[in-house]
């Protein structure tokens, strides 16, 4: 599973497409956390983050939205610059 960006501890992923299923989305892992975040609308699907987690992964995806549809479309997956 790729690693898509790292930042404050949070680590983003995305599977290829092969082992995953819709909707389009990433993984998110922060300590003892998992959750799901789809792309479309942001929102998590599964599992769970601490609030200021969340915030902070909203955003990051907010600003690289349309690059990790495009990865996900396409398969290219490469290194989005992390939230400073």
């Amino acid at each position: 599973m790729p690693e898509i960006s790292q930042f404050y501890g949070i680590i983003i992923r995305m599977y290829l497409i092969d082992n995953e299923h819709p909707p389009q989305h990433i993984h998110i892992k922060y300590g003892e956390y998992e959750a799901v975040m789809e792309l479309t609308n942001l929102n998590i699907i599964d599992g769970s983050l601490p609030k200021k987690c969340r915030q902070l992964v909203r955003e990051w995806a907010e600003i690289h939205q349309d690059e990790l549809i495009e990865m996900w479309s396409t398969q290219n997956f490469h290194h989005l610059e992390p939230l400073v």
